[in-house]
């Protein structure tokens, strides 16, 4: 099983343009946060059931990691059922809403790629969807002397 710092360290191959890399610190939690929406406006129970399972994969590669994870998941199951859920409601079907997000924020990561002159890394291993996360998360992690 690959370690998290080789995941993150094939991962960081195809990010090394600063403009790349400040699209993804934007567009990868947005992506995954809008997911986490749509699949939530589906199925709440199947929406945690992959969370759960993504968590796991997390806590494999790094318990702290998987904490941070583990929050961010939280915050945005919050914000989707607490926050969002009745103002996005008000005024059209949820779904539409984060498949909007969704859209805008894959758009940003192929202009990211394009600046970058790189493939996205998940079209080697779809598997790279779940560290493009921590890697966001990482970065951040190191960033309050947190190691991932």
């Amino acid at each position: 099983m690959r370690t998290l710092q080789n995941w993150l360290d094939e991962y960081s191959i195809s990010h090394q343009n600063s403009l790349n890399k400040k699209i993804h610190w934007v567009c990868v939690p947005l992506i995954t946060a809008s997911l986490i929406g749509i699949i939530w406006s589906i199925n709440p129970v199947a929406t945690l059931l992959i969370l759960v399972l993504m968590m796991i994969f997390y806590a494999r590669l790094s318990i702290p990691l998987f904490f941070v994870m583990a929050v961010f998941s939280a915050i945005v199951v919050v914000f989707i059922t607490i926050l969002a859920g009745p103002l996005i409601t008000a005024f059209s079907s949820p779904i539409w809403f984060y498949i909007g997000l969704f859209v805008i924020g894959w758009i940003g990561q192929f202009y990211g790629h394009k600046v970058e002159g790189k493939k996205p890394s998940f079209f080697k291993d779809l598997q790279f969807l779940l560290i493009g996360p921590a890697w966001c998360a990482s970065y951040l992690m190191k960033k309050i002397k947190l190691t991932p």
